[in-house]
């Protein structure tokens, strides 16, 4: 989070701002960041474990069949991006699934890794999303520990309907494996001599 920038004299954002804190399950500690350290918050994310992936998918399209929207078989309500889980959202896939994620509010300066396939959402103000307006820097990375995982969400990718947003390779997981192995093979190469000295 590069930059917050929070409006002067508008004292009833503030306390808007702390009641969607709270709202968001964050803990005492956060909430002390705000309200005596005075740090700028400029993010509310709330993160879950890649293993209740599924959970979440079920549970999200049973609540989309209970308000009458249909679930297409080229979609995904995870990847699609198209809920936001409240507070109330948020407690029943506590209560009839056993999931229950993480509240991270992302202060100035924050960085906030994202472990590869975790489902994860941040909650903002107004259509923006943010609870100030902010200027986030995000990167996606392949990490060697991950790299299964990511090639699983490329797969995934591929049963999206070919307009979904999310139907390309954005990480190009192949070509990560490829140029890491050629790499690793360049540098045994050149390193062939003194590698066969006993």
């Amino acid at each position: 989070m590069v930059y917050v920038g929070i409006p002067k004299g508008q004292a009833d954002q503030e306390e808007e701002v702390l009641k969607t804190i709270q709202d968001g399950d964050s803990d005492e500690l956060t909430i002390k960041r705000f309200t005596e350290s005075r740090e700028k918050p400029g993010a509310l994310w709330h993160i879950y474990a890649a293993k209740d992936t599924e959970k979440i998918r079920e549970f999200l399209k049973k609540v989309a069949e209970e308000q009458g929207q249909e679930n297409p078989v080229d979609h995904d309500p995870i990847h699609d991006q198209s809920w936001y889980l409240d507070r109330s959202l948020r407690k029943r896939l506590h209560q009839e699934y056993g999931v229950q994620g993480w509240a991270i509010v992302q202060f100035l300066g924050d960085v906030v890794f994202i472990p590869a396939g975790a489902p994860h959402q941040a909650r903002t103000r107004d259509t923006v999303h943010n609870l100030y307006s902010c200027i986030k820097v995000a990167e996606d990375f392949v990490s060697p520990e991950h790299v299964k995982h990511c090639f699983w969400l490329t797969q995934e990718f591929r049963y999206l309907s070919h307009t979904h947003t999310n139907h390309e390779d954005k990480l190009q997981v192949k070509n990560v494996i490829y140029h890491a192995v050629k790499d690793a093979v360049g540098i045994l190469r050149a390193n062939e001599s003194s590698l066969s000295r006993p």
